[in-house]
Parts: C-alpha cells; structure tokens; sequence
C-alpha cells in the first residue's frame, strides 16, 4: 500500500505531551506542547485533540503534565474532576483518568500519600500502549468484512487521528488495504465541523485508500443506488444494551441501513462501553456552540441572532446495529448479554 504516515495524534516525548492540532488539518501539520492541565483541558474543549481514545490517552496523560515529583491523593482528585468535565459524552476521557486514579489510590494505601509522578506516567503510558494493541486487533477481526471490490461508508473520524493508530471503524480498512483488499470507502462530510472531510478524507488519501467524500445528506441517495455494502463507524459511548453515542448524524445513517438492509457496524474497543450506563437514554448528550451551525469555515451563513441547537452526538438504538467489533472480537445481539461477556468481572485493574 501506497502511503505516507500519519502524525501522531498523541505523543509523549521527554516527559513532556505533544498533541496534533486537529483544528488547523488538512492544510496545516502543527504540533503542539502541553505543559499545564489547563492547556490539555482547552485541546479537548475545543477539539485540538479528539476522538474517544485519543481524548482518553490525553487526558492520562493531562493528569501528569505540569508536576514535578509527587502529587497528593486529594490534589490528583481535583484534577481528575477537572478533566472529566472537559467533554461528557465520551466514557474513554472518564475511564482513563479514574483508572489511572485509582492505581494511584492503591499505592497510596500500600505507601504514603504523596504519590511519586513516575508512578502515574507508567499508568498513562500503559493505557496508551494498550489503546494500539487494540485497534490492532479491530482491525484484525473487523477485516472479514472487508471483501474485494466493497463499498463502504463511514462517519466523522474514527481513524488514526481519533486513536493511538489505525483507529476504531477506520481499522479494518487499513487492515484490508494492508493485505491488498481492493475496496471503496464513502466520506460523509460530517457537519458541522467536517471532520470527515478534513480528517478521514485526509487520512485515507494518505494512506492511499480509495475513497470518495459526499455531502451528509447525499447517503440516502448514495444507499439508493446499491453503491454501499456496509457502514462501519465509531463510537464515543456504548450502553449495556448495546445503545450507541457517535456523532451527530450517526442515527440518521442506522436508520437508512435498516431501510435498505444494509448492515451497520460499530468498532470501538471495550474501554468505551460502559456498563454502569444501562441505554442509551442514560446518555448525557454535549451541546456546543451556535457559532459551529452559523459558520462554514471563517464565514458567517446565518444571522448572528439566529436560534441553535447543536447536539454533538446522538444516540442510535441498539436493534439498527448488527454488530459491534472490539479489540476482542465480533459482538452481536443480544448485546444486553454479550456485551458484558467481554468484561472479567473479577479483574479491576490490568495489574
């Protein structure tokens, strides 16, 4: 495969965290430093970093940068608090900041209350390293599904920039493409911030996959023309039933696959489904800002006064989903029982 690699979404360098600003793509590359838990809150609020596991991993991270030698219990509380509140759909952000909290409360039993930083930055790196291995595996189990000549469609960005590398719905087809699977994927555009055409887009040329980028409200038509044999997305919550968050727009597209019996995915690895959320109604939905509706790019289309609503995500019902592909293989219905199958309950930590 033709290609040419990727930056890294998330790097930690020298004790210091270096994020891509996935803001300024496809036209500028910049790299950027944290070196404060304010600027890391920012990159996640205002999306510099993004995608579920890759918010997750910057936030491990996040809770380091910043401190010297050793930190508090109660202060690392506070700061774990502080980045949660960053975005609150994504479970990945939450699950890795109270893992690595609590392996810190562990220790402090065991030892004293001042924590040593090291101790904390092994757990990070460990949660980042562990994020690759499993968008390996997606890949790998998600790849039957690719055959010769397919079409597919996907949604937002769920590739190597919303990951440590591959991604979660994007992982398959580098997976594919990798074993010289010749296939097509669709782009939505996914408004309103187009992170399909400035980020998938981007990322599958770069890699050299065939792709084609359409307007969000061309699927439907595109699915009328017999031209998709499936849709793969990501997801930045699963509910214990199987109810999936993703991006704004991703219900629309389930519901057009059950209309055109067209199969619909979800890849995502097991550290985004949350089995303390029972559906999908339980589901906090993030709201943003009107100025994302009212703006294309540095213009303004709408008037200032007008009226928004911008839901970031919405939530598509488990029934629309004919399966879920994690680091541990394919899961299909009924999710209420599988899902947990996935999860040993009587391991709390990977130590």
């Amino acid at each position: 495969m033709n290609s040419k690699p990727l930056p890294k979404s998330v790097l930690w360098q020298d004790d210091k965290l270096y994020l891509l600003d996935q803001t300024k793509l496809p036209h500028v590359e910049e790299i950027f430093c944290c070196e404060q838990i304010e600027s890391v809150h920012e990159a996640i609020c205002a999306l510099r970093v993004r995608g579920a596991p890759a918010i997750g991993i910057a936030a491990a991270y996040g809770l380091v940068v910043g401190l010297t030698e050793h930190v508090s219990l109660s202060a690392l509380r506070e700061r774990v608090d502080y980045l949660v509140g960053a975005r609150p759909t994504a479970v990945n952000l939450a699950w890795a900041v109270e893992r690595v909290y609590r392996y810190a409360a562990a220790w402090a039993e065991k030892h004293d209350d001042q924590i040593p930083v090291a101790l904390l930055c092994d757990e990070a790196k460990l949660i980042h390293s562990e994020d690759a291995a499993s968008c390996r595996n997606i890949g790998l189990h998600g790849l039957p599904l690719i055959t010769a000549n397919s079409n597919w469609l996907t949604h937002c960005n769920a590739g190597a920039l919303a990951v440590s590398e591959l991604g979660t719905a994007l992982a398959p087809f580098y997976t594919a493409a990798d074993s010289g699977v010749q296939f097509h994927v669709y782009v939505d555009e996914t408004r309103p911030l187009l992170q399909g055409a400035r980020l998938t887009s981007f990322e599958l040329g770069r890699a050299g996959i065939l792709n084609t980028l359409i307007c969000d409200n061309a699927a439907a038509h595109v699915m009328s023309l017999g031209k998709v044999d499936g849709v793969i997305v990501g997801a930045d919550r699963i509910a214990a039933n199987g109810d999936v968050a993703n991006k704004i727009g991703t219900l629309g597209l389930a519901i057009l696959c059950g209309y055109y019996d067209i199969p619909f995915y979800v890849a995502a690895p097991t550290s985004t489904i949350d089995l303390d959320t029972t559906d999908g109604k339980q589901i906090l939905i993030e709201e943003r800002s009107a100025h994302e509706v009212t703006t294309f790019g540095a213009a303004q289309v709408a008037s200032l006064d007008t009226k928004v609503f911008n839901p970031a995500f919405d939530v598509t019902p488990s029934h629309l989903v004919k399966g879920i592909i994690t680091e541990q293989g394919m899961t299909t219905a009924p999710f209420e029982q599988n899902l947990g199958l996935l999860f040993d309950v009587n391991s709390s930590t990977t130590h």
